[in-house]
């Protein structure tokens, strides 16, 4: 996306780095009851600052969480997260 599309600053490297880690996770997570992957909102905590190479503490694990929320990238529901996908 261009800045023209998305006025905002891009997010850092780190929480893309994030969304990366978790929306593999979710992807490959078997679908919740309503038939959509994703995964409970402590989990993705506890994978985020599981991972060696983002070295994240809690709290930046939960800020990253937030961003991707705010964002866009995720969305929540019932404290699950899901990975957004938007149709073209």
């Amino acid at each position: 996306m261009s800045l023209t599309d998305n006025p905002r600053p891009p997010l850092p490297t780190w929480i893309t780095d994030a969304y990366e880690v978790l929306s593999a996770r979710i992807v490959d997570s078997s679908a919740d009851h309503d038939g959509v992957p994703s995964i409970d909102r402590e989990r993705a905590v506890t994978v985020l600052t599981g991972v060696d190479e983002l070295a994240l503490e809690r709290v930046d694990a939960e800020h990253a969480i937030t961003r991707l929320l705010e964002r866009g990238y995720l969305y929540e529901v019932d404290d699950e997260l899901r990975v957004t996908t938007h149709s073209d």
